[in-house]
């Protein structure tokens, strides 16, 4: 939806984790919508952020590889799905998913990703050094709003402490992994660049990479109103966009 030429828009709303839960369970129950079409069309939107946050061209490195960290619950599954599409856009991803989910939805999703024979690493290495120079960037799919789930237990504890010594960008996906989704950071990883999905969530507000992205544009629009989104405008055919420095 687009605003009246000239008019001014209103600032994006940060949601609250019972905002977020409430606008995803409508998706879910009133529009039907389908969890593994949602974990399809946010894991398609990271993707595009990626692409526009490192173009191909603008890469260090001559292979344009990435790293794709993913956990066990639904912020993995959409890693996996921004692998995919990473592929299908001529970037060369590789993904690490330790503690696989016995979920079938989540098995489709590394079933095609083998397909596609995107490798999978059998082990995170210590040594940042050796990601480093492997890769140039990392996208962060450990935990997302899941956070108070799994951010003390093995293996997500381990790969937090890795990701918080590397020096190459990190994509965070909706919520950077050790964030509280209200609070912000207490001790996390500090992605470079952040993609929220829908909207923004309220920890949004404390991060200072160089890049926000928002995945929204797929929202029907009385949800939009009903919960006072105040989406930002996506130029053309747009499904990502990057939003401002909120204001405190």
């Amino acid at each position: 939806m687009s605003s009246a030429p000239g008019a001014a828009r209103e600032p994006p709303r940060y949601l609250s984790k019972a905002e977020a839960e409430a606008i995803e369970k409508e998706l879910l129950e009133d529009y039907r919508f389908g969890r593994q079409q949602l974990i399809e069309i946010w894991g398609h939107a990271c993707a595009m952020a990626v692409t526009k946050a490192f173009p191909l061209p603008s890469l260090p490195r001559k292979q344009p590889t990435v790293l794709v960290v993913c956990g066990p619950a639904q912020n993995g599954a959409i890693g996996l799905v921004c692998a995919r599409h990473l592929r299908i856009f001529d970037y060369e991803p590789t993904i690490f998913y330790p503690k696989r989910s016995p979920d079938p939805l989540y098995r489709d999703f590394t079933t095609q990703c083998e397909k596609m024979d995107i490798p999978f690493l059998s082990y995170l290495p210590t040594e940042v050094q050796l990601i480093n120079d492997a890769y140039n960037a990392v996208v962060d799919a450990v935990l997302g709003a899941e956070a108070e789930a799994g951010e003390g237990r093995e293996p997500c504890a381990a790969i937090l402490t890795t990701l918080k010594h590397v020096r190459i960008p990190i994509v965070s996906l909706d919520v950077p992994s050790g964030w509280d989704v209200e609070a912000g950071s207490s001790g996390g990883i500090s992605p470079d660049v952040l993609v929220s999905l829908s909207a923004p969530k309220q920890c949004a507000r404390r991060f200072l990479g160089r890049q926000h992205f928002v995945a929204g544009r797929f929202l029907p629009y009385d949800v939009q109103k009903k919960f006072e989104l105040n989406p930002p405008e996506y130029p053309g055919t747009e499904c990502v966009v990057a939003l401002r420095a909120p204001r405190e």
